[in-house]
């Protein structure tokens, strides 16, 4: 499998001398395409901050990060940005959707970043919406829909750029199970591709059979990378 994101020597740390808390020590691990891999561990791990650190979006003390060949950390801060709306989608805890938007037009915001006419980008938003399995929707407020249309929403937000890497920060937090259940499978299903790379951080144990490789985090450290059996699923 080709390897999406090298992560290499890891190091995060907060204030300085004997202050100084490590929240990332010495991570080192690989994420491939065509895999879902999860990132878990109970609160104050590390995950999250590991999670910010290979999205490009804080900077590690010491240490790199490679995705697909770019060292992001050695890009400028323009190019960093760039990279990140074009390469990499987010799926956030809490949806971060505009409430006075409708869906279509929350789904359509990465493309207006990169400044696709309107008109094309709001049929790129329908078409994912209809992907996501929100057909009709498009016109809705954001309030007006479940949790579980919300979170599609975010999914087809994520996808609308077409990017390589896929980062979800605990998912199913906000969700009721099996509705939670249903997300992870949906994704696997019709999110997943040869070409694509998932991470989820999550705590949810009842979503960790959908997963490829599961990394647990301890105090900041990397404890171990189990696999799956996705066979029995």
């Amino acid at each position: 499998m080709k390897a999406a994101i090298q992560a290499v020597g890891l190091n995060k740390w907060f204030g300085e001398g004997e202050t100084r808390t490590y929240a990332v020590r010495d991570v080192t691990f690989e994420a491939y395409f065509g895999e879902m891999l999860y990132v878990v561990g109970p609160s104050g791990s590390g995950k999250t901050t590991l999670l910010s650190i290979i999205s490009g979006i804080l900077r590690p003390n010491t240490g790199a990060v490679t995705i697909e060949g770019s060292a992001i950390w050695d890009l400028s801060a323009d190019a960093l940005a760039e990279f990140r709306l074009r390469r990499i989608g987010f799926v956030f805890q809490d949806y971060h959707l505009f409430s006075r938007l409708t869906t279509a037009e929350n789904v359509a915001i990465p493309l207006i970043l990169q400044k696709r006419a309107w008109a094309q980008a709001m049929k790129e938003a329908e078409h994912d919406l209809d992907v996501v399995g929100l057909k009709g929707r498009a016109e809705l407020p954001p309030l007006k829909l479940s949790g579980g249309e919300q979170q599609r929403v975010a999914i087809a937000r994520a996808i609308v750029t077409r990017p390589d890497i896929l980062i979800f920060d605990e998912p199913t937090a906000s969700l009721d199970g099996d509705t939670g259940r249903n997300i992870v499978d949906f994704v696997r299903r019709h999110i997943l591709t040869s070409r694509r790379c998932i991470v989820i951080v999550t705590h949810d144990g009842r979503i960790f059979d959908f997963a490829d490789r599961i990394m647990q985090m301890e105090d900041g450290r990397l404890a171990g990378i189990e696999r799956e059996n996705l066979d029995a699923r």
